[in-house]
């Protein structure tokens, strides 16, 4: 009982750390060459030497943008809490330019506690910030607008981006355009008077290594002996993940894992699974818990519906391959039934069906989606006499028949492609 109730406590500490952004790319502010740090160099420059600037962080969804900037923002109104406003956007949501200029108006007056109002007009609205931008100028402040889903910003006439740009081409202003998006290309969608007013800096965020990623692993999950939790367990704890850790097992994992989504988000999504599948009674995580993790990400609806199919079924499934394989290009439920008494006759099985009973599997796989019509072409026809094709892959049908406890030892012979001859 002790043992689960200490257990539950690092369980809690553990999944505390994996929804703290803060604490998983915490390891970032060590480092000069992380894109944390050039960052924050870069509006923290901005904001000591009253300048103007614009930066795009590119990457693909997932590998840290957000929190980066986040982490940046967070220093940097601890280090210059009088002199920063932030102003957020989103493509998704603020992509046309009035509804642009007028949240960007509503923050400005929340920020400054200034009235707001919803009457005026799209250029009061511009002007407004165009002011807005010079007064803070003279005051020493700076404005940080950061655009979340830039590429949508660049769509259309781009006024709002051309407006923010030209405005800090004027030396009273002091804002900073921080600009967030998943297409690499970004910067190729600006017109060229908006480009020629863009800093063309660009932070790549890139996914990371499988050492970077063992280590991210290492940061989250080893406790510090400070966590709460008693020194005895919290020595014995961090002795049996760093064995997991150099199991050439555990390597495989994150290799198949990285090989399908290397980005951060999918990787805290796995060690959350695994947290969870901790062993409450030794209150120890195990390379099971890692298995039952990894099992879960890779999880195909797919392979699901598979396994849930009768014999009937599968051997349906079998002869429709054995067709594909002899290179059979349109064949249909008749055609299916002459391959399937042509095994019967063959091995004499006792899993033989009237074709009434097959046709009604035949239709439960059309409406689980594991076969569909080859075209749309003959719906007046009857069922028995449309074509029709495999939505299955090899890999996939071979998987099923193995996991099948139920399956017939024929039908493992029937889908080896030698036997096909």
């Amino acid at each position: 009982m002790a043992a689960a109730s200490v257990g539950s406590q690092a369980q809690a500490v553990l999944r505390g750390r994996l929804c703290d952004p803060g604490f998983v790319h915490s390891a970032l502010r060590s480092s000069p060459d992380t894109n944390y740090s050039k960052l924050k160099y870069l509006v923290a420059s901005s904001v000591s030497e009253a300048c103007n600037n614009s930066v795009l962080l590119l990457g693909p969804r997932g590998c840290g943008k957000a929190a980066v900037v986040d982490m940046v923002l967070e220093d940097l109104k601890k280090e210059h809490p009088d002199a920063i406003s932030v102003i957020r956007l989103n493509g998704m949501l603020h992509s046309d330019d009035n509804c642009a200029t007028k949240e960007i108006s509503r923050q400005l007056c929340l920020e400054h506690q200034l009235s707001f109002s919803k009457m005026a007009s799209s250029d009061d609205n511009t002007e407004f910030i165009i002011d807005m931008l010079r007064e803070c100028g003279l005051a020493h402040k700076t404005i940080l607008f950061i655009l979340e889903e830039f590429d949508l910003f660049a769509q259309g006439k781009q006024r709002l981006l051309y407006s923010l740009l030209d405005a800090m081409q004027s030396l009273t202003s002091q804002a900073v355009v921080i600009g967030v998006s998943c297409r690499l290309d970004a910067d190729q969608l600006l017109e060229k008077r908006v480009r020629s007013r863009f800093s063309h800096r660009k932070l790549l965020f890139v996914p990371s290594s499988l050492e970077d990623t063992q280590r991210l692993v290492e940061h989250l999950l080893i406790l510090a002996n400070d966590s709460g939790l008693p020194a005895n367990y919290v020595t014995d704890y961090n002795s049996r993940l760093t064995n997991i850790f150099s199991d050439k097992k555990f390597k495989g994992i994150l290799n198949s894992l990285m090989d399908a989504d290397a980005t951060t988000s999918s990787i805290l999504r796995f060690l959350f699974r695994a947290v969870s599948y901790m062993d409450m009674k030794s209150g120890f995580l195990s390379m099971e818990s890692f298995l039952k993790a990894c099992s879960s990400m890779q999880r195909q609806p797919k392979m699901d519906s598979l396994q849930d199919l009768s014999i009937l079924e599968l051997y349906i499934l079998v002869c429709m391959h054995r067709l594909e394989d002899k290179e059979q290009s349109s064949y249909n439920f008749t055609s299916i039934m002459k391959e399937y008494r042509s095994i019967q006759d063959a091995y004499k099985t006792s899993d033989k069906y009237a074709s009434t009973v097959c046709f009604r599997a035949f239709e439960h796989l059309l409406d689980r989606e594991l076969i569909s019509f080859g075209d749309n072409r003959g719906r007046n026809q009857a069922l028995e006499y449309r074509p029709v094709k495999l939505l299955v892959s090899s890999r996939e049908l071979a998987e099923s028949l193995k996991l099948n406890t139920t399956c017939p030892a024929v039908l493992q012979k029937l889908f080896d492609r030698e036997r096909y001859m």
